[in-house]
């Protein structure tokens, strides 16, 4: 976590995540709709369907959305410094969300329901979650009096990862538009990655660099899931 104390545009590695993406996103784009589907699963084994023109749609859609929210936040609120292997691991790690989900929808035929626009409603306050809250947290610091404090309100007080149990969430609305069981290790991976590597880890940074604020705040405020954990 000594990277969070380590300040640095990091402009370059930003240019290489963000180029990564786009073309993961256009691979995305080909396997939707271009019939790389089809080459695909014929080279696996596996007999391609007509699938649902709908539910392909709001995939795409929301890997679009997601690359819009990360690429500002990568930009315009991430202040830390980028390593150069980090990346090329982010891109790849969301490629499991541009490719992996277009791949575990493409044979739905199912056609969109309510489930399907629970799921919309589900990605949308995922998104904010994790937005909303890095946004605030991020004005919250550009005043000077707050130097040296730790956030603690805004989405924050409700769970002290916020941010993180938003990216559960709109992960597991990209599964549940699948409609394919082989979706949900996505999201309880993502799960298990934060309850076991990125919180804990998180959690020591800021209780070396925030003492006596992060016991406080620790004991008063759910870990992850507002008002449960």
């Amino acid at each position: 976590m000594d990277l969070y104390s380590i300040k640095s545009k990091s402009i370059p590695q930003k240019i290489v995540i963000i180029t990564i993406e786009v073309f993961l996103l256009l691979l995305s784009y080909w396997i939707l709709f271009k019939g790389g589907g089809d080459i695909i699963f014929e080279k696996i084994g596996i007999s391609p369907l007509t699938g649902n023109h709908e539910s392909r749609v709001i995939t795409l859609t929301f890997s679009f959305v997601v690359f819009i929210r990360m690429s500002f936040m990568m930009f315009y609120l991430m202040e830390r410094k980028i390593p150069w292997e980090e990346s090329v691991s982010v891109p790849m790690a969301f490629s499991l969300y541009y490719i992996g989900f277009s791949l575990l929808v493409y044979n739905r035929e199912i056609p969109v329901d309510w489930i399907d626009y629970s799921a919309i409603l589900l990605f949308i306050i995922g998104s904010g979650f994790n937005t909303i809250s890095e946004v605030q947290r991020h004005l919250w610091k550009k005043h000077p009096e707050n130097k040296g404090k730790l956030y603690t309100t805004g989405l924050f007080k409700y769970s002290m990862h916020i941010n993180f149990f938003g990216d559960v969430l709109w992960v597991s609305a990209y599964a549940i538009i699948t409609r394919n069981y082989y979706s949900i290790a996505i999201p309880v991976l993502l799960l298990c990655m934060f309850a076991f590597w990125n919180i804990p880890a998180l959690d020591k940074y800021l209780a070396g660099k925030y003492k006596e604020q992060f016991k406080s705040y620790r004991k008063k405020t759910k870990k992850l899931v507002p008002f449960v954990y």
